[in-house]
């Protein structure tokens, strides 16, 4: 350990930032990725008072511009860019504007991904009004003229549902095929011959 701390004091200033950036923010970055693999998404806003309003810049979609994530990804960005071009770059102004860059386009590919991965997501709830038009099963008979409910089986977003169905025109007889063309309360679906 004390070879490290010789190390780090026999750097200069502006590497031991950089170093010291990169060596923090990188430990934080992979104890969060643990946590989210780990399925607890340790994200939460950057808040220096609670009692204050925490207007914290929403990208929309439970993204915020000041949130830990977002710290931690532009320093591993700043961190690592600043010893890469250390050796490359021997204006010090120069070098920390490309740090800063390469530590905007951290948190920028951050948001990216997330974005990405929340269109994943899918909303497990069915819209029955999306399937007038389609074309479903009768599985009991369907009285005609509206004089009583059968029942349909019609599938929606790839999996079989079974619902009540009633018909305004004539009888339809179990096994025939059917036209969903309205939709009534309580996910009664209305039905013609197809």
């Amino acid at each position: 350990m004390e070879d490290i701390s010789n190390w780090y004091a026999a750097l200069p200033s502006i590497l031991q930032l950089f170093w010291g950036c990169a060596i923090v923010s990188s430990f934080v970055f992979l104890v969060q990725a643990i946590l989210t693999l780990l399925g607890m998404d340790g994200d939460s806003d950057f808040d220096l008072d609670a009692s204050v309003s925490s207007d914290t810049m929403d990208l929309g979609g439970g993204l915020s511009l000041f949130s830990v994530r977002s710290f931690v990804n532009f320093f591993v960005g700043f961190g690592w860019a600043g010893i890469a071009f250390y050796g490359l770059i021997s204006q010090t102004w120069l070098l920390y504007v490309i740090a800063a860059i390469v530590g905007c386009f951290f948190v920028w590919l951050y948001f990216f991904i997330r974005r990405q991965t929340m269109r994943l997501q899918s909303d497990g709830s069915i819209n029955v009004k999306k399937c007038i038009g389609s074309h479903c099963d009768v599985y009991l008979r369907i009285p005609a003229e509206n004089s009583g409910a059968g029942k349909v089986q019609i599938s929606i977003n790839g999996s079989i549902h079974e619902y009540s169905a009633v018909t305004k025109g004539v009888l339809l007889p179990s096994g025939s095929r059917a036209r969903v063309v309205d939709v009534m309360d309580n996910d009664v679906l209305v039905v013609e011959k197809a």
